[in-house]
């Protein structure tokens, strides 16, 4: 106690006595101390104001960083990390404030107590004697409803100016002011009546340090103020939001609770309906040509495949929370899925069945150590490789890393298969206008975060028919950017596409026009067309993805199936998109080279991997007769 005199209560009273000496007045030596303090604090809290629009500005870049790297929480610290180093964002000044506002109340308290236990000066303030703790029947209640009444006036001018304080929401606003009414009331009950004219000096003051921060600094010039309290959700949308998630929490409940007693052999597991179509020719081929039931897990409510109709094939819901404890329950001989980073963050291997086979497939053809963080596969203990890069980067990787060697198994891309099936049985009906597929990756500054305007102030709509093709997680992580887009677009030239249940856009159009994303392989090798690249930052998901000595495909097929252009050529797009419709023949031969060097087993890719899953589960029940 004596330390924390000497350091917190000692200093004040040194003020409040000077204060005194001052006014002779005791209650207006409380409030001289008040206004003195708060010029002192000013800078500190004028600082934390500045902070508090600097961290404003920033929050889209915070929201991108939590969307981006959903349940990665060290990646998101460290990200944020950088980022408020760059910007000169930092939390301790938005502290400051509150921590020497603690200190002060501390002191004074001490100082007070101290005060009217030595009798040090005369306590009456007009009629009031300030050393007496108010109680209700009392005249001193003034002090107490003063306290609330200077509180509420702090939040309603913080409320309606403070630039943080207005992205709460209602609930968030008035919520805090009713809780700071009631407390500013009940401090002032429960401490002397000087304390109580101290707290009420405090929030006027307050007031106007506010009122301050806000005309020297004001937050319209720097933030869209009107927008952040715009772009809060309606009642109407709250309550759809809260109904959907009781309807996939009744529905996840009763599903899970199924899949649970149902005795598995094979699992495939699904992020979204539009997953279906890289399982299809699995799953189509294991049904027809053996005993086994196929179980199916989605996290999408709606998915697509509720509507098969197969007494061997079993479909349920579960969401991404629940799906944690799933997986760490799951008991099957196989499971397939399209999921990286198994065991790296959430998603775990099961605790109740060592045995399981994890089987990976990719759902893109590309480059499995530059697009997907180190370690992406090394919980997996097969992975289906679509071509011969899949086999020389992953073999290299084990060798870099000093790795077990996985089960490599040599499949193909299933979906290749089915879109040639559907692209030679289509008629070709000429249009009237060449149509252009806009397919983007969902990486930081893909096209529809980096270049769009540009890119479709280039492509009139009286020359092209223009659909733009967000990827299914761009749409799941950024629906605030996939509704400005939509918002934005929809109503002209353009055809907005969130529907991946169909790959009939990809190979009935043109052209294609992507980034980074695999798909311009499926385009142009379904379709024999080339593909047109725009030169946004590289997607780079592994920073030691140059420790692998083989040339991503993602890299050199650029200039192989198509062209690639950096986004200062955007204003000549036209051009360039014109040249390569005009020059698919001289393109077939050579994209049909590299597909036939690069892609294993076309055409056959749902036997193999059929085959693989069907002997698999054979020789565990085989195993487990014979253990029996």
């Amino acid at each position: 106690m004596i330390i924390i005199d000497a350091l917190f209560v000692v200093p004040f009273e040194v003020v409040i006595d000077l204060c005194y000496k001052l006014t002779e007045n005791f209650g207006f030596a409380l409030i001289l101390f008040t206004f003195f303090t708060r010029i002192v604090l000013f800078p500190i809290s004028f600082i934390s104001h500045k902070n508090s629009i600097r961290l404003l500005k920033i929050q889209p870049l915070i929201n991108d960083i939590k969307a981006r790297h959903s349940g990665e929480i060290k990646t998101i610290l460290n990200e944020q990390k950088i980022l408020f180093k760059k910007e000169k964002y930092s939390t301790l000044k938005g502290l400051l404030p509150v921590v020497f506002q603690l200190i002060i109340i501390i002191g004074v308290i001490g100082a007070v107590n101290n005060a009217i236990k030595n009798d040090k000066y005369s306590f009456a303030f007009g009629w009031l004697d300030l050393s007496v703790i108010p109680t209700i029947n009392s005249i001193y209640v003034i002090i107490p409803l003063f306290s609330a009444a200077s509180a509420f006036l702090l939040c309603f001018i913080q409320n309606a100016f403070n630039p943080l304080t207005r992205t709460q929401g209602f609930l968030g606003r008035w919520g805090t002011t009713l809780f700071l009414v009631v407390f500013s009331c009940y401090f002032a009950f429960v401490c002397q009546a000087g304390i109580g004219l101290y707290w009420i000096a405090g929030n006027a003051f307050g007031t106007i340090i506010t009122l301050l921060c806000v005309s020297f600094y004001n937050p319209k010039k720097y933030v869209n103020v009107e927008n952040i309290t715009i772009n809060s959700r309606t009642k109407k949308e709250k309550q759809e939001i809260k109904k959907r998630k009781q309807a996939e929490k009744l529905r996840e409940k009763e599903d899970v609770e199924n899949f649970y007693k149902a005795k598995k052999q094979l699992v495939f597991y699904s992020e979204a309906s539009g997953y279906y179509k890289y399982f299809k020719h699995f799953i189509d081929y294991i049904l027809a040509n053996s005993d086994i039931t196929v179980y199916y897990i989605t996290s999408d409510m709606d998915d697509q495949i509720f509507k098969m109709n197969h007494p061997r094939f079993k479909a349920y819901f579960c969401g991404a929370n629940g799906l944690i404890t799933l997986f760490m329950k799951m008991d099957a001989d196989v499971v397939v899925m399209t999921l990286p980073d198994l065991e790296k963050y959430h998603y775990k291997r099961s605790l109740v069945r060592k045995d399981i086979e994890y089987i990976y497939t990719d759902h893109g053809f590309g480059s499995v150590n530059l697009v997907y963080k180190k370690g992406a596969l090394d919980y997996f203990d097969t992975i289906f490789c679509g071509g011969k890069t899949y086999n020389e980067e992953i073999r290299e990787t084990e060798k870099v890393y000093k790795l077990p060697e996985k089960n490599l198994v040599n499949v193909g891309f299933g979906l290749f298969d089915t879109l040639i099936e559907e692209y030679n049985a289509l008629n070709h009906p000429p249009k009237k206008k060449p149509q252009i597929l806009i397919a983007p990756s969902w990486q930081k500054d893909n096209i529809l975060e980096y270049c769009l305007d540009e890119l479709l102030g280039g492509l009139p709509g009286d020359i092209y028919s223009i659909i733009v093709r967000p990827h299914p997680e761009f749409i799941k992580r950024f629906p605030a950017k996939m509704s400005s887009i939509i918002n934005k677009y929809s109503n002209g030239d353009v055809e907005i596409q969130t529907d991946f249940s169909s790959n009939y856009t990809v190979y009935s159009s043109d052209l294609i026009i992507t980034d980074w994303s695999s798909i311009a392989q499926e385009f142009s090798f379904i379709t024999k067309k080339p593909s047109l690249f725009i030169n946004t930052p590289m997607k780079i998901m592994n920073p030691e993805w140059k420790m692998i000595n083989v040339e991503p495909i993602d890299i050199w097929i650029r200039n192989e199936i198509g062209i690639s252009i950096d986004v200062e050529n955007l204003s000549y797009i036209g051009s360039f998109v014109m040249n390569l419709i005009n020059s698919v023949d001289d393109y077939q031969e050579k994209i049909s080279r590299i597909f036939n060097e690069y892609v294993y087993n076309a055409g056959h890719s749902a036997e193999v991997g059929g085959k693989y899953i069907i002997n698999k589960i054979k020789e565990k029940n085989n195993e487990q007769i014979s253990n029996t």
